[in-house]
């Protein structure tokens, strides 16, 4: 990690200090961590923001990436809030900006919301807003070899989730474990980068060790067939048969076939 990122991380480490304020979630392929703040919203209301910043090898010459999620906002209003910081961001170039950024949607997030594109308040907008987030539903296939600590990987799968406003499922079958994720196609990829750069499980010794052992059996776009999940579940499946009637009831009958099926040949 370049110094300049380890001061910056260092000194916002410093500035959120507060319970749960502040989390490092991965120091692999650059940094990924969690910034908890309120920032002023419609009626002088406080809205509570959960930004997760992801800071590249060659940050701060490139822009980092950032999801924005809030239980106050609409996933239309989190992508143009998550726009509108990087516009900023691009005028904050070749200099540590995470903690300008904090403090500009602190200051901002009021002016963003009452844009015509963020709903604005209006019954018409919000009905457009909910048309952009169904369009822009992705649903992706993981299959994971094997989980060593099974309880806390479950227990971190589940955090992701719902930090990402993911849902879906993960499954297990015998020796066959799935994650089904749907949401944002942004989203999605914030949780690869989760997955794939964090120490989530143990090796044979009991070392905390990241998971290289993953693959994407599969990636759409969700249809109308498909069924919209409403939470993030864990659920365990005494037979193959069983496994299947969950793929079939939502509409996943095809996929089952041609990439679930083969796991167990």
């Amino acid at each position: 990690m370049a110094e300049p990122v380890r001061q910056e991380l260092s000194a916002l480490a410093a500035i959120f200090c507060g319970p749960d304020e502040w989390e490092v979630l991965s120091l692999s392929d650059g940094a990924v961590f969690r910034i908890l703040t309120k920032a002023e919203g419609f009626m002088d209301t406080d809205i509570p923001l959960q930004l997760v910043f992801h800071l590249p090898l060659s940050y701060p010459y490139c822009l980092p990436g950032i999801v924005v999620n809030s239980k106050h906002l609409t996933r239309a209003q989190c992508e143009i809030v998550k726009e509108k910081l990087l516009e900023q961001a691009e005028t904050l170039l070749l200099e540590p900006m995470v903690h300008e950024l904090v403090l500009w949607i602190q200051e901002n997030l009021r002016h963003i919301l009452k844009c015509p594109e963020a709903g604005g308040g209006s019954e018409k907008c919000s009905s457009a807003a909910s048309m952009t987030v169904d369009d822009g539903l992705w649903m992706t296939l993981l299959h994971l070899d094997h989980m060593r600590a099974k309880a806390k990987y479950v227990k971190t799968v589940e955090k992701w989730a719902s930090d990402l406003r993911l849902t879906g499922r993960l499954m297990f079958m015998g020796k066959i474990i799935l994650i089904l994720l749907q949401g944002d196609r942004n989203d999605i990829k914030e949780y690869l980068i989760l997955q794939k750069t964090c120490k989530v499980d143990v090796d044979s010794s009991g070392k905390k060790c990241k998971e290289k052992m993953i693959s994407v059996l599969f990636e759409t776009k969700v249809q109308t067939e498909h069924k919209r999940f409403l939470a993030f579940e864990v659920k365990e499946y005494s037979s193959l048969d069983e496994l299947q009637k969950e793929f079939e009831t939502t509409g996943l009958k095809k996929l089952f076939s041609e990439c679930v099926l083969r796991l167990v040949k």
